[in-house]
Order: C-alpha cells, then sequence, then structure tokens
C-alpha cells in the first residue's frame, strides 16, 4: 500500500522508534521476525516494547501491558503486521482490541499465510483506524532474513570476506594474519551475534581451528561442510559446551562409525547428498531452514564462498578491505571456483553501503541476479 502524501511526520518519527526497539533482539528472535511497539498517547510515547526472543511475549503485548488503562484512544506503531492466530503465544490482535487503541499504525505486512492481511481487517473490522505502509522499505530491509524464510522456506545467506584491496585474503605463503585491523575484526565478531548460525569449510576448521564464537553470544549454530567428515575430534568447535550448537553437514563419503562418534558427543550430523563440490549446500539450506535457523552467515573459506556464489545461494555481501595490496597473482583470493570468463557475466553487487572502521572500509551489498 502506497504511503499517503499527507502523513504527519511524527507518524515516521514513532515508526522510526518502533524499528530500532525491533532491531534490539537482532539475532534472537527466530524463526520469528523482530517487532517493535510503541504506544502513543496525546502526542506523547507512553510505553514501548519489543519481541526479545521467540517463545516471549510479541511486542504489541509488552508495550499494551506497560500501557495499562492509557491505551484507551491512543495509538498504537508497530513496524509488522499483528499476529491474528494462536502460535506460542495468544494472537495479538485480541490484546489490541481490548486495550481500546484507536488507531494502530503499520509498516509493513505479514507475509506469513497464516496472517498477511487478515491481522488488518480484523483490526478495520472492530472500528480501529489501520494505516499501512509507514516506512515499509525499512521494515522490509530489518526482516529481510525472515521474509525470504516465510516465502522461500530458504536462510537468508550473507557471505563474508575480510580482504587487501587487490581482493587477497593471504600472501602466496598462506600469510593470513592479519589483513585488517583489530577494530575491524572486533567489529565483525559483534557482527556474528546478528546470525542464526556461522558457516565454514573443513579447511577452516583444520587450519585456523577457531570457536567461532560472537561477541556476546557463544549459542550460535556453528555449521562445517565436510565432505569427508576430517573434522579432527580434539578440535575446539566439538568441546563442551558449544560443540551442542555445532551442526556437520558430511556425504556418504563419510565413515559411519565417526559419524555415530560425533552423534554420541550431541553433535548434529548431517548426510547430504553429493554434488561436484561436495555437499549439496541448497539441499543442505532447505534441511537448516527446517530447524528454525533463518539467516547465516558464510565466513570463508574463499571455495565454499564461490560455490555459494555459483549456485545463487548468496543474497548479500559483506566485504571488509584494508587499505593493502599484496600484489602476487599466487596469493589467495577471497573468492574462488566462479571461473567467470566473460566480465559482463561476473557476479554484481547493488545497493551498496560503505563505512569507514578506522583505516579499513566495510561495504554491504545485495547479490545481484539476472533472472
Amino acid at each position: 500500500m502506497q504511503i499517503r502524501s499527507n502523513i504527519h511526520t511524527s507518524d515516521e518519527e514513532y515508526m522510526r522508534r518502533a524499528l530500532v526497539l525491533a532491531a534490539r533482539a537482532k539475532g534472537r528472535t527466530s524463526p520469528n521476525p523482530m517487532v517493535g511497539a510503541v504506544v502513543v498517547n496525546s502526542g506523547k510515547i507512553i510505553a514501548e516494547g519489543w519481541h526479545i526472543r521467540c517463545g516471549t511475549d510479541h511486542a504489541e503485548v509488552v508495550a499494551l501491558r506497560k500501557s495499562g488503562h492509557r491505551a484507551r484512544g491512543a495509538k498504537l506503531y508497530v513496524n509488522l503486521e499483528p499476529c491474528c492466530h494462536y502460535g506460542r503465544t495468544p494472537p495479538c490482535v485480541d490484546r489490541i482490541i481490548d486495550s481500546g487503541i484507536e488507531e494502530v499504525i503499520i509498516a509493513m505486512k505479514d507475509p506469513n499465510p497464516l496472517v498477511n492481511g487478515k491481522s488488518i481487517r480484523i483490526l478495520r473490522k472492530a472500528g480501529i483506524v489501520t494505516k499501512v505502509g509507514i516506512l515499509r522499505k525499512e521494515a522490509e530491509e530489518l526482516n529481510e532474513a525472515f521474509i525470504k524464510y516465510i516465502k522461500e522456506k530458504m536462510p537468508f545467506v550473507v557471505a563474508k570476506c575480510a580482504q587487501s584491496l587487490d581482493g587477497k585474503i593471504a600472501t602466496a605463503t598462506g600469510m593470513s594474519k592479519w589483513i585488517t585491523s583489530e577494530k575491524t575484526r572486533l567489529f565483525s565478531r559483534k557482527k556474528r551475534d546478528e546470525f542464526d548460525a556461522i558457516l565454514v569449510g573443513i579447511n577452516t576448521v583444520i587450519k585456523d581451528n577457531p570457536m567461532l564464537s560472537g561477541a556476546k553470544r557463544y549459542d550460535l549454530k556453528r555449521i562445517i561442510l565436510d565432505t569427508k567428515l576430517r573434522i579432527p575430534l580434539n578440535s575446539k568447535i566439538l568441546k563442551e559446551p558449544i560443540c551442542q550448537y555445532c551442526i556437520i553437514a558430511t556425504t556418504s563419503k563419510a565413515p559411519s562409525s565417526k559419524i555415530e562418534q560425533l552423534r554420541k558427543k550431541g553433535i548434529t550430523v548431517i548426510v547430504s547428498p553429493e554434488e561436484r563440490a561436495g555437499v549439496d549446500l541448497a539441499w543442505l539450506f532447505r534441511k537448516i531452514a527446517s530447524f528454525g535457523i533463518i539467516n547465516i552467515l558464510i565466513e570463508g573459506g574463499a571455495k565454499v564462498i564461490g560455490n555459494a556464489l555459483m549456485h545463487g545461494l548468496v543474497d548479500k555481501m559483506h566485504i571488509y578491505i584494508a587499505p593493502k595490496i599484496i600484489g602476487s597473482q599466487y596469493a589467495l583470493s577471497s573468492v574462488d571456483g566462479l571461473d567467470t570468463r566473460d566480465v559482463n557475466k561476473a557476479v554484481k553487487l547493488k545497493r551498496l553501503n560503505l563505512t569507514n572502521i578506522g583505516d579499513d572500509i566495510f561495504i554491504r551489498g545485495y547479490v545481484f541476479r539476472n533472472s
């Protein structure tokens, strides 16, 4: 729905506040969306709320509980259409109607078929003025992973590279620590907290022996692509307590005895169909989505990122660039395996966003697909 030209600036201000509140729960609400709610009466915010994590009260309920009787005659701003069905919690529309709210301003419809405009119709039928479309684009970007998950039953995939100006992640001798600055590495680690899972190939595990923890979270899912199940049993990622968050994707080439050994440690092992490059990523991502994982950060290596790009599975790129030139054709590139012969058919990024992190540059961009 198009936004009317006579919308008051205050409507956008209150909706921006709802979006800010919603974003506080990044990485913690899956498979639910991020939602914030603001209750306004007589031009003043009287209560706020956001959905903290899956299974807890929704943002609207939190805000209305804080509002109490002051909600009567007030406006409710929410960045996603309220639910109208029973899930882990009762329908939010019932609570809104009972609260005496006179007007509901919604940024976007809920793409979930169980909702998708039904709540809007219920609210209007109950005599509540309902506007839709305030800061819709911003709301869609905030919940882009949820939207893809609902519509395609696939996770939203971001591929991360940390590289030199000439696109290298290591020297010709294999030295890679550290191309980007400590400040950038800390920023990148904080970014991990916004995702449900981090994915790497087995070579990254064998070479670096990482824990793949976030800045404040150790409960991130760690997905390892390991075609022949070569992962060392003493890897940090397999130790308690983080091993319970580890998912290893392998193939029929893996020894059945090692699969059972890992499963007895509480590690999830998925035997995937195999393709030329190893694990069938498209199949795996659909399987991962069935676990309620709606976004994934691919952190390496170069061939894993190249394979995901080649199969059209990457939605967005996060590229950290250090002001360094390595300058060797034998140095490792950040992406490998695309084998582009025609520069006009190279993978393109759109809607670029650039941020300076000290002397480094952080580039975000969406993968453009010809369709």
